[in-house]
């Protein structure tokens, strides 16, 4: 049975699309972009939206009743892979602020423009263990 996911503390999908699905123990988060929810802005600066990103899936985690350490892969899209050091440095803060262990599996790919000319696209695979 599939159970769509959605919390108001996330973006809403800015099209026909959920922002997680619960398949059984597996949630499947759909790609996050780096809106702020509570002035719906984006800020242009790639670290700044690789916060605002990574809380919005944060958000969708623990709304469907898991924690960022059940997260087993991310992807990342950029639009200009030569800003992923900076990216790889919030990202890896974030695991650790939150008592990660291991990091999750994880692809980067760059691509040539995202949703809302956004610089960052995260989307992610979790497991209820």
């Amino acid at each position: 049975m599939f159970i769509p996911i959605y919390t108001e503390k996330a973006p809403k999908p800015i099209g026909p699309y959920s922002q997680a699905i619960k398949i059984g123990k597996w949630l499947v988060l759909s790609g996050q972009i780096p809106i702020n929810i509570k002035s719906e802005k984006i800020v242009d600066d790639i670290a700044e939206q690789t916060i605002i990103t990574l809380n919005n899936i944060k958000s969708i985690i623990e709304s469907s009743g898991l924690k960022i350490n059940n997260i087993i892969k991310t992807t990342i899209f950029l639009t200009d892979i030569n800003q992923l050091n900076i990216v790889n440095t919030i990202y890896e803060k974030f695991f650790l602020k939150n008592k990660n262990v291991i990091f999750p599996a994880r692809s980067c790919i760059q691509v040539s423009a995202l949703p809302k000319n956004v610089k960052i696209e995260i989307e992610a695979l979790a497991i209820e263990y």
